[in-house]
């Protein structure tokens, strides 16, 4: 009993830095979809858009797609982490741009309809919940 209680031990000890590397990578992509949201409100502002109103749907995404699992939350990560290394350069570009003085808009413009059409595609991957939001346990 007392080998079990060791190899038990030493497989939890072991199993550690997984659990941790999966708490910090669920971390890292709410903290991506957030920064997201507030670059495309900057994104929509530059397009002369009005950016969408905060929406607990959006704001949970990366919550719901970890109660989700499976497939759908593998790739709502990825999909997340894709969206993120569209934004950076298209958003570099736009302030290179006013930086010269010329007008972003159009260009503006056309991230806006890429960066809704991705969230819009991210948002069907996490069916919608009751008013309360997604099932939170402790």
């Amino acid at each position: 009993m007392n080998m079990m209680s060791a190899q038990f031990a030493r497989e939890s000890a072991q199993a550690e830095p997984v659990r941790q590397r999966l708490k910090s990578g669920a971390q890292q992509t709410s903290v991506t979809w957030a920064a997201l949201q507030d670059v495309g409100a900057a994104v929509a502002a530059m397009a002369g858009a009005v950016p969408d109103k905060p929406d607990p749907r959006i704001r949970n995404l990366p919550a719901q797609l970890r109660d989700i699992g499976g497939w759908q939350c593998d790739l709502g990560e990825r999909a997340i982490d894709d969206l993120a290394a569209v934004m950076r350069p298209g958003v570099a570009a736009l302030l290179a741009v006013t930086a010269r003085g010329q007008d972003p808009a159009h260009a503006a413009q056309r991230l806006w309809a890429e960066f809704c059409s991705a969230r819009d595609a991210l948002l069907a991957l996490a069916p919608e919940h009751g008013s309360m939001g997604p099932r939170r346990s402790a």
